[in-house]
């Protein structure tokens, strides 16, 4: 409880308002809840005519008798006044009245304090959820290497949903029954403290059970919601890979997988959920034991000759005692719910609690790039115990250049130029820009200077016009149509039966490969970075494709410093300088006729290409 506790603490903080009148209205809830249930003895003298005393008024500051005997003789006194003046079926008419006037209010502040409940329970969740999707954001892309996407997926749905559904549904629970149970539990106080102190002993024994089984349904709980993780990583696999399923026939064998994965989630679900099921007929069980075993001292003690209180007071008391077992019944399920969300929760938390080592520094410098970005003596390798990725780097991308860097796959070509926007920290070395170190600048400002053309165009479920205008404030119809004729996209934008306003689908798979691309390159055309990356931008297109896509990266790379990663060496013969690489190292370096005539590692890429 103590973990659940703090959960709520980092959340609830912007509802307290709503808290406070929730406890205000369960308080009240519970006055009139004991006040409607006290008119049940003097209901029950009148109809069997259990007391025959005759009762005085006793001065509310009278010595010699306590607050208890005073309410009780004052109250009966009243009762046997209102009997005289109108008659004993129209007094017990008149309490009828004023028990369905206290219910009444009772009933309307339950309702009221479960309602004010719901901005809290709702609000708590949309925070967590933009929480966790400001952190997913803001975390290094070394972090999503080491995750698997639908396990986050997972976490961000299944996770949040459990929290939901065991811990925000608990807490209304939570609130109202520690206050029901005070208010009730003080009212047997007041009854009679022999019979509440006997009733004591036995509470904690269903508390405790309680908690034991709770402990084992967090377990149980994590293991199925890491089940839950794997089966949607397993569809997110599937839905990415169908056109390799398909081709390979291997439809069954993913079946098997699949089925596998839902056989064991399905096994641990229903273990969790039997857990769960035993909470309500554990505590109606051990709550009728406690009744009974109540029933027969109370019974004992008004058998006795010096009896503490007379049988339509005990009658009361039991009514009490039962209405107390409701909200320890409803606290029992909240003990079984909560560890089960629990373990979602500290899943959730992986996520949150996650650390971020690429930082903005405390006091950034400003953005300038008047000259020139300069690499000196960069190593990088992913974790400490890794293979180191580059190699001593070392070379300076002018301003106004083209600058081009190819070799095998592997060679840490990718991996370089992501090291520009700060997507990954150097592990030795720096990167300077006018002489400045990229890690003294704000990542905002930074990456507001660069510009990105993947090999694989990354497009959102969007229209063509919010795609191109992706990331820019303020833009115009007449920027985004000027960005794709630069891009080569508005003929082919212009076809389409909804023009700009056409939706691409999912990742854009509505276009061709090549207008995908074309969009991509419209949309860094739109940010008019001065440095642009293009990271293999024309590799997996056609011949035609290429020669479109090939003559608006031309127009684009014409007024800005580009760093190109190039697979076919024929669309980066005309850069100013060109880097060869090999096993994360620069093996060479020049023209594309300086690397030709020297004969080298260069040249049989080259060999390569055109045999």
């Amino acid at each position: 409880m103590r973990q659940f506790w703090k959960v709520l603490k980092r959340y609830v903080r912007p509802y307290r308002g709503y808290l406070a009148g929730s406890v205000a209205l369960n308080m009240f809830s519970a006055i009139f809840n004991v006040f409607s249930f006290s008119l049940v003895i003097p209901m029950l003298q009148i109809l069997f005519k259990i007391n025959e005393a005759v009762y005085t008024f006793i001065p509310w500051g009278a010595e010699g008798y306590s607050f208890k005997e005073k309410v009780l003789n004052n109250a009966y006194y009243e009762v046997t006044k209102l009997i005289d003046s109108v008659g004993a079926s129209n007094t017990l008419l008149i309490l009828c009245g004023f028990l369905g006037i206290t219910t009444l209010l009772k009933t309307s502040c339950y309702f009221g304090s479960s309602a004010v409940m719901v901005p809290i329970s709702k609000g708590i969740l949309r925070d967590m959820r933009m929480q966790l999707y400001r952190k997913i954001l803001s975390l290094p892309l070394g972090f999503f290497s080491q995750e698997r996407r639908g396990d986050i997926i997972a976490r961000m749905t299944g996770d949040v949903s459990e929290v939901e559904n065991s811990i925000m549904s608990s807490l209304d629970m939570l609130i109202k029954n520690p206050i029901l149970i005070v208010f009730y539990f003080a009212t047997l106080l007041f009854i009679s403290w022999q019979l509440t102190l006997f009733t004591i002993v036995v509470v904690p024994v269903l508390a405790w059970v309680m908690g034991v089984i709770g402990k084992q349904l967090k377990r149980k709980s994590l293991q199925a919601q890491e089940m839950w993780s794997d089966t949607m990583s397993q569809v997110e696999e599937t839905l990415g890979g169908l056109r390799v399923i398909k081709a390979f026939i291997a439809e069954d064998s993913m079946t098997d997988r699949f089925s596998r994965t839902t056989d064991s989630l399905r096994i641990k679900t229903a273990r969790v959920s039997t857990r769960q099921a035993l909470a309500h007929p554990m505590s109606e069980f051990l709550g009728t034991v406690l009744i009974a075993i109540v029933l027969w001292f109370g019974g004992s003690l008004i058998l006795g000759d010096k009896a503490p209180i007379d049988a339509s007071t005990f009658i009361f008391y039991m009514v009490i005692l039962y209405s107390i077992l409701n909200p320890l019944k409803d606290f029992s399920k909240a003990t079984y719910a909560i560890p089960k969300g629990m373990a979602s929760m500290e899943r959730i938390d992986k996520i949150l609690n996650a650390p971020n080592p690429i930082r903005d520094p405390e006091k950034p410098e400003k953005v300038s790039f008047q000259k020139d970005l300069t690499f000196e003596h960069v190593d990088f390798l992913y974790d400490e115990d890794g293979k180191q990725i580059l190699k001593d780097i070392n070379f300076t991308v002018e301003k106004g250049k083209t600058f081009a860097i190819v070799g095998e796959s592997g060679a840490g070509k990718s991996t370089l130029v992501d090291l520009i926007p700060r997507f990954y920290d150097v592990s030795a070395g720096s990167i300077k820009l006018d002489g400045t170190d990229i890690r003294n600048l704000r990542m905002h400002d930074l990456r507001g200077i660069i510009g990105y053309v993947n090999q694989e165009p990354i497009l959102f479920n969007d229209t063509i016009f919010n795609n191109i205008a992706f990331g820019v404030d303020n833009v115009t119809e007449e920027q985004v149509i000027e960005a794709a004729k630069i891009a080569n996209a508005h003929d082919f934008i212009m076809e389409k039966e909804e023009g700009y306003q056409t939706n691409i689908g999912d990742r854009g798979m509505k276009l061709s490969g090549g207008q995908r691309q074309r969009i991509s390159i419209a949309r860094a055309v739109l940010k008019n970075p001065p440095i642009l990356i293009l990271d293999e931008a024309t590799a997996s297109l056609d011949t035609e494709s290429e020669r479109l896509v090939q003559e608006a990266l031309d127009r684009l790379m014409s007024s800005r410093t580009t760093i190109a990663i190039a697979h076919r060496l024929s669309t980066i013969k005309n850069s100013d300088e060109i880097l060869v690489m090999k096993e994360g190292e620069i093996v060479e370096r020049g023209r594309h006729d300086e690397l030709i005539a020297k004969g080298g590692y260069y040249e049989k890429l080259n060999d390569m290409q055109s045999l």
